[in-house]
């Protein structure tokens, strides 16, 4: 019988190693215009998103964006938006990708309470959503479509 992995990898897909974190997390690498990040993969994070510090750090032309983000233990936050992104995740790329930015202190506050590291921002649903994601649990890989 044919692995998932074989499968996968038959019809197109890439798979991308994922690190699962103290905090219960799986952790993705990632690289936005040209440059690597740490991001975690949230399936129930509809956009995904950067940090406002991170802005410069990943080139990101900001605008205002009428949007409040809310996530777990923060509702109504600011938010601005970068379109036109290049996103790469092992060797699955994508262009024109548009980033949520927004505070991500109380994200990054939990993780290190949590002897975990900081992350650049969040892999969410639209992502995978495009990507026709698949994530084996079990043997800790993403898998997306080329």
């Amino acid at each position: 019988m044919e692995s998932l992995q074989e499968f996968l990898l038959d019809k197109g897909y890439t798979k991308i190693k994922l690190k699962l974190t103290k905090t219960n997390h799986f952790e993705v690498r990632a690289t936005i215009n040209g440059v690597k990040g740490l991001f975690i993969l949230d399936t129930g994070a509809s956009g995904s998103c950067v940090g406002f510090e991170a802005i410069e750090t990943f080139k990101l032309k900001a605008k205002d964006s009428e949007v409040k983000a809310a996530g777990a233990g923060a509702t109504d936050m600011v938010t601005q938006i970068s379109k036109k992104n290049d996103l790469k995740i092992g060797k699955w790329k994508k262009n024109k990708v548009a980033l949520i930015l927004f505070n991500m202190a109380h994200v990054n506050s939990a993780l290190i309470a949590h002897n975990a590291k900081p992350v650049d921002g969040i892999i969410g649903a639209d992502i995978l959503k495009k990507s026709k994601a698949i994530i084996d649990y079990e043997k800790k890989y993403l898998y997306l479509k080329m």
